[in-house]
């Protein structure tokens, strides 16, 4: 993500349920009227994308598209991820056109650093020095090392729970690491509490618009790493785990700005990849709304969530553009773990490998000349303690 200059669209908040419009401010997270009807235990309400007006040219830099000036973002070399070909893998599935979105050689090791990238340059910008984040540990991660470029001060809510390289990685960053006797939902709501009180910018997932706006980068990589230069250079399907839903609504915002700005015909087949033992996602899906009693329980602890904060948004847009939803047990996320690694070379952590379980449970219902994108969204070395479960026979 490399660019000169400065943007020259306007950029403005439009909620995802009423549209009403609103200046981007470090004080408004959600809609103050759709917010008002939050529920207990259920999704947020009032989720606020980044919109704009203007145009840009077909071979746009991906900063034009972002609401912060390139001069804001801190020197950290985040996205430019490669998208690469498997051959291995594409000659044991039969699918000539197999790409892998590698989104664990962001800098932390995880795709949770393009929002952490955009969030710290908005809070430069403003001049806000303290950022909070509560997270099961990448975003925990992912903010610490970002924000340590930035020289800004972290401080980061995660369950005891949390994999110990995660935590480790946070306090390496220099980052203030609480941890929480609970769940990622309690921390979630502690970290909220905090800032209420204290101050700070929260980075909280869907909570802060720029979260889902910063993940909508992989999007426009995708699209101009499969060719540019030919309009409409989209793949037919992506599969991506899910957990709080901000990378599907991140995939589908970056989508939806590529067709707004003419510069794609038709949205691809997003296909939501959820662990059996959190599945709230898919649930809401198939039946129309979110359990308010739910429980996750799975290996893959980046996409164990009671709560998908960002879980209207998501089902919103899978349900408006023909998305898919698909669960996969912890064996088949750990399977494919292992097919990944030994296939390609690429070691990725359970919930990144969740979206390659995801396709393999489903490839045989699409048609092998279409061209599949397997999001992969973090490091395995993240959790070596998950890793080892595969590795017992």
């Amino acid at each position: 993500m490399e660019a000169d200059g400065k943007n020259s669209m306007k950029f403005f908040y439009e909620c995802s349920e009423c549209r009403k419009h609103f200046k981007i401010s470090p004080d408004l997270m959600v809609c103050p009227e759709c917010s008002l009807k939050q529920q207990e235990n259920k999704p947020l309400r009032g989720v606020l994308e980044v919109s704009f007006d203007g145009e840009v040219s077909k071979d746009f830099d991906i900063f034009d598209l972002l609401p912060v000036e390139k001069e804001y973002f801190p020197p950290i070399p985040v996205g430019n991820t490669p998208l690469w070909t498997p051959h291995n893998l594409r000659k044991k599935t039969g699918f000539d056109k197999l790409y892998i979105k590698d989104d664990s050689l962001n800098p932390t090791g995880s795709l949770k650093d393009r929002a952490s990238y955009l969030v710290a340059a908005f809070a430069l910008r403003e001049k806000i020095p303290d950022v909070v984040v509560a997270s099961t540990g990448n975003a925990a991660s992912s903010m610490a090392g970002v924000g340590a470029a930035a020289g800004l001060n972290i401080k980061i809510f995660i369950p005891a729970t949390a994999p110990q390289a995660k935590r480790i990685q946070a306090l390496q960053y220099g980052a203030k690491v609480i941890e929480v006797d609970g769940t990622y939902d309690k921390a979630y709501e502690l970290s909220l509490e905090y800032t209420k009180t204290h101050g700070g910018l929260s980075r909280n997932t869907a909570y802060n618009p720029l979260t889902i706006e910063g993940k909508k980068t992989v999007a426009l990589e995708i699209y101009k790493q499969l060719g540019a230069a030919q309009l409409g250079a989209v793949p037919d399907w992506i599969f991506v785990s899910a957990g709080d839903g901000v990378i599907i609504g991140g995939l589908y915002k970056g989508l939806q700005d590529l067709l707004h700005l003419g510069l794609i015909k038709r949205m691809p087949v997003i296909c939501a990849v959820q662990a059996e033992g959190s599945n709230a996602i898919c649930h809401a899906f198939r039946n129309g709304d979110f359990i308010e009693s739910y429980s996750s329980n799975t290996v893959a602890d980046s996409i164990s969530v009671d709560v998908p904060r960002n879980g209207y948004y998501a089902v919103k847009y899978l349900h408006k553009y023909d998305g898919r939803c698909v669960e996969v047990t912890d064996r088949e996320i750990l399977a494919a773990q292992k097919e990944l690694a030994s296939t390609t070379g690429l070691f990725a952590e359970p919930a990144a490998s969740a979206s390659l379980a995801g396709f393999l449970k489903e490839k045989n219902s699409i048609p092998h000349n279409d061209t599949v994108v397997i999001l992969v969204t973090g490091n395995g070395l993240k959790d070596i303690d998950a890793a080892k479960k595969g590795l017992r026979k």
